[in-house]
């Protein structure tokens, strides 16, 4: 078997697994909580921990570089070690619930593994390339684009005490919530010759990625993107905004003709 279509069938389930356990979550009543409002639900409590645990996973599984996986048998080990490692875990009595919904979330993903690993004509779409950077990779670009761009604990402008130059472009944070406008970044990144992405986060994991997969977007943890030339930035605050500098924003006012109305005004 060919390991890159196990890792991507393995990052595939994990991707639609949680979606849909978290849309399944999202249809109890009352959000999950019992009368008082403040309690969970036992019903809530078998669900969530569930896809805590398959974020979790997919996140050990996306730290092997698709680039250079090991052989599929090799492979199949570690995929089944991340199952069995990755957090959150629930050790507290008093949270049986939980600590059996996460061990037989851990079980289900450790069965799908063994199986596609027994399948011979195992087949998948491609999913892109998407990695977990390590903490000294993470640490390294913080340096860099703190250097190049003035970054200020990875804040950048607006947020910053510093004018905005001129060649940067700010716009509304909501609207990298829109399709075309994703479209229009990724496309931006294209003509650059752009071929992946570096992603850093205020807090989690922060990344690798093709162009095809990333979008700058604040995600509950504002974030900075950027690649190899360090010739252009983009940054995403809690503030609702998004900015964009370096030779990333005439390309992007070209194929983003909507920019003017969107721009963000202090």
């Amino acid at each position: 078997m060919n390991p890159q279509i196990l890792h991507d069938t393995a990052r595939r389930y994990l991707a639609e697994r949680y979606t849909e356990l978290a849309a399944r979550y999202s249809r109890l009543p009352n959000h999950g909580r019992a009368a008082d409002g403040y309690h969970y639900t036992d019903e809530a409590k078998a669900i969530f921990p569930r896809y805590g645990v398959v974020d979790a996973v997919l996140v050990e599984v996306e730290r092997l570089d698709g680039d250079r996986l090991p052989g599929s048998s090799r492979l199949a080990d570690l995929l089944v070690r991340a199952a069995g490692t990755a957090g959150p875990v629930f050790t507290d009595p008093a949270r049986e619930i939980e600590a059996q919904a996460a061990s037989e979330e851990r079980d289900r993903f450790t069965r799908q593994v063994r199986v596609w690993a027994a399948t011979a004509d195992l087949r998948a779409e491609p999913v892109g390339y998407r990695r977990v950077l390590s903490e000294d990779e993470a640490a390294r670009w913080r340096e860099r684009l703190t250097a190049r761009w003035g970054l200020v604990d990875l804040a950048w402008h607006p947020m910053i005490a510093a004018d905005i130059p001129a060649d940067v472009t700010i716009v509304q944070g909501e609207a990298l919530w829109e399709e075309p406008v994703v479209d229009a970044f990724r496309h931006a990144l294209d003509r650059l010759g752009v071929r992946r992405v570096i992603e850093l986060r205020e807090y989690g994991p922060e990344y690798a990625v093709e162009v095809n997969l990333t979008a700058p977007r604040y995600t509950g943890a504002e974030g900075v993107w950027s690649d190899e030339s360090s010739s252009w930035i983009a940054y995403a605050s809690h503030e609702g905004t998004v900015a964009f500098g370096g030779t990333l924003v005439p390309v992007l006012e070209q194929v983003w003709p909507g920019v003017n109305s969107r721009r963000w005004t202090p």
